[in-house]
């Protein structure tokens, strides 16, 4: 198992959220397997994804890569440049003051961007769960029904993975429902970027849209993360692309377009702190607390900070 009893302690049914027994439920009469040392907690009934999908290693959000795309992939500049996450993160982590605090990692296959943070010590417990087996994956859960009881956990982590949910409203609720009280949340979402993730690529949000997801949540800070200069390095590479209706041309007018056209990122750091970052950004981050109080609509169009009168 890639996690200690801290975290076996928080883990309950995907379908009932009752007691699990080694990894099965007496309430809903059901087993859930271990795949290696990774668990596999979904709830078939209300998700994209079957047990079966994970107990037959097939490709779910995450297609297998060929050798040579693999090799390639690192030597390709990056499009975008996410100035905030790093400094926001460590904020999260310094927020949360509880003795042996433990933090949830939606979407965590992957390291995301800010999470080598020096704030991430051995005081933290880290869960990093995912829909597709990664390096980092400790455990295969939906985020539609996550698997843990109420109020267990001190901090949760939800980056670039609201945009790949059926019903990211759901979700949210789900990371109120795991919190504890005054827990701290960490979220990042895109606004404006081109589907990613094919299929499994629903939707995007303004500033006030990604507030309202969290209006559950207290405010401590919110803003963008991705500026305009990334929307441009984006818009480039997948104009070029578009030239293309095979996929692998369309793949190398694509690497073309990052080669030539990833300097357009370092904009950001003249606009992102500007009014216009509010309308215009990439993509956005909302860092708050846990509350028992609702944002009203009212109050969720007062906190407007755009450049648009």
């Amino acid at each position: 198992m890639r996690f200690g009893p801290a975290i076996l302690e928080t883990l309950a049914c995907p379908r009932c959220k009752g007691a699990l027994t080694a990894f099965g439920c007496a309430a809903c009469a059901v087993s859930f397997p271990v795949v290696g040392d990774i668990p596999v907690l979904i709830n078939d009934a209300n998700s994209l994804f079957r047990v079966e999908n994970f107990v037959e290693k097939r490709d779910t959000t995450w297609k297998t890569e060929t050798n040579w795309k693999r090799k390639l992939k690192p030597l390709i500049p990056s499009i975008t440049l996410n100035i905030t996450s790093r400094r926001k993160i460590e904020k999260f982590f310094s927020g949360i003051t509880a003795e042996s605090p433990k933090v949830l990692i939606v979407g965590g296959a992957i390291e995301g961007s800010g999470l080598e943070v020096d704030a991430v010590t051995d005081r933290f417990t880290l869960l990093e769960t995912d829909v597709a087996f990664g390096e980092r994956t400790q455990l295969i859960c939906d985020a539609h029904d996550l698997p843990f009881k109420d109020e267990t956990y001190d901090g949760v982590i939800v980056q670039f993975v609201l945009e790949h949910v059926l019903d990211p409203v759901r979700c949210v609720a789900e990371i109120h429902r795991v919190l504890k009280p005054d827990g701290h949340v960490y979220s990042d979402t895109p606004f404006m970027q081109q589907v990613h993730s094919g299929r499994y690529d629903f939707g995007r949000f303004s500033h006030l849209g990604h507030r309202r997801l969290f209006r559950q949540f207290t405010e401590i800070e919110s803003g963008a993360s991705c500026g305009a200069g990334t929307v441009l390095a984006w818009s480039y590479c997948w104009f070029l692309q578009s030239f293309f209706s095979n996929q692998t041309l369309g793949q190398i007018a694509w690497a073309f377009g990052a080669f030539t056209g990833f300097w357009l990122k370092y904009f950001d750091y003249f606009f992102i702190d500007k009014p216009t970052a509010f309308d215009a950004a990439s993509s956005y981050y909302f860092l708050g607390k846990k509350s028992a109080e609702v944002l009203s609509d009212t109050d969720l169009i007062s906190g407007y900070k755009g450049a648009i009168g």
